[in-house]
């Protein structure tokens, strides 16, 4: 079969490419699964350049997610021909990924499709979308049901898609971006306002500044999170689910201990699979979006490596769908 393969050719040297190797073999308690799509997600970037946080077994197979069908199960729970995804867990960590054409996993981490949601559709949010969904679901939960939501890096996978299901919802989302020229992108997926990155004042020294947001949602980290929860209305909700300005947080208490400010964070890969249950079935329902095919670019196997590139020099926007088969 073919896959996209990583390589280390010696210490902190990488190559990759599309290669020919042998189908798996499933054993007790696994699945193989035909893949039709997976996605390319900042993890991914980071495993085919040998990130050692991401990924430390090669030869290597990226991918952090997959759907396709099921074509062989040593599992009572699955049969032959079910439509399923996986997410998560170790999938195109040190586990061969979803840029392949067959793939092998333990049943524990596959779901079968929801009704409403399609092999297609459900890759097209894939990891990012299943973020950017636990994301909303923590502000529902911590009453923000309404109000104005801030979105930090609203350009990438999982910002793209928050944008995209707040609107459907009824927020006021604001979002920033360092992309001049996706103003009117953001604006189409329904972004009230949009801050460019150099207008958020993230060097301002003041402890507190005036209440304006109900809720963040942050996927970039750093000042730009910091910043933000200096702007939260009391009582309000920030999650974090990402890092690409930075993993460090400079903050300090005053948010917390005097509006009553809750940040909370978002892990999609080790969460239980009867969570991820619930939120793809929010996402095949009351969070399906009608414009999300706006939000992706679809690529073969082939264009994944120069794609990488982009995604690692902040040149990207929205989501990347693999077709594979």
């Amino acid at each position: 079969m073919k896959a996209f393969v990583v390589e280390k050719t010696e210490e902190k040297k990488f190559i990759s490419s599309i290669k020919d190797i042998d189908i798996p073999k499933i054993e007790k308690d696994e699945v193989l699964i035909k893949a039709s799509y997976s996605s390319l997600n900042f993890k991914d970037a980071l495993s085919s350049i040998g990130n050692p946080g991401v990924t430390r077994v090669f030869p290597h197979v990226t991918g952090i997610d997959v759907s396709g069908e099921v074509i062989q199960s040593n599992s009572k729970n699955f049969k032959k021909e079910d439509k399923v995804v996986v997410t998560g867990y170790d999938l195109g960590m040190n586990t061969n990924g979803g840029h392949q054409e067959y793939v092998k996993v333990p049943a524990s981490w596959v779901i079968k499709i929801p009704q409403g949601l399609d092999e297609k559709e459900i890759m097209i949010y894939g990891t990012a979308g299943l973020t950017a969904a636990l994301s909303i679901n923590e502000l529902q939960q911590n009453s923000i049901n309404s109000g104005k939501v801030l979105v930090t890096g609203a350009t990438g996978g999982v910002g793209s898609i928050a944008v995209s299901i707040l609107n459907k919802l009824g927020y006021e989302v604001t979002t920033i971006t360092g992309k001049r020229d996706k103003i009117e992108f953001l604006k189409s997926l329904g972004a009230k306002e949009v801050i460019l990155r150099e207008e958020f004042d993230i060097d301002n020294k003041k402890p507190m500044l005036s209440e304006v947001y109900d809720a963040v949602v942050d996927t970039v980290g750093g000042q730009y999170l910091a910043h933000a929860l200096k702007q939260l209305k009391h009582s309000g909700v920030a999650t974090c689910c990402g890092l690409t300005s930075s993993h460090e947080l400079n903050t300090n208490v005053f948010p917390f201990i005097l509006r009553g400010v809750r940040l909370i964070g978002i892990d999609s890969v080790e969460i239980p699979l009867e969570k991820k249950q619930y939120i793809w079935n929010k996402i095949a329902s009351e969070y399906k979006v009608s414009n999300i095919n706006n939000l992706v670019t679809q690529i073969s196997l082939e264009d994944i490596k120069a794609t990488y590139e982009k995604m690692l020099n902040s040149k990207v926007s929205g989501r990347y769908l693999v077709k594979i088969d």
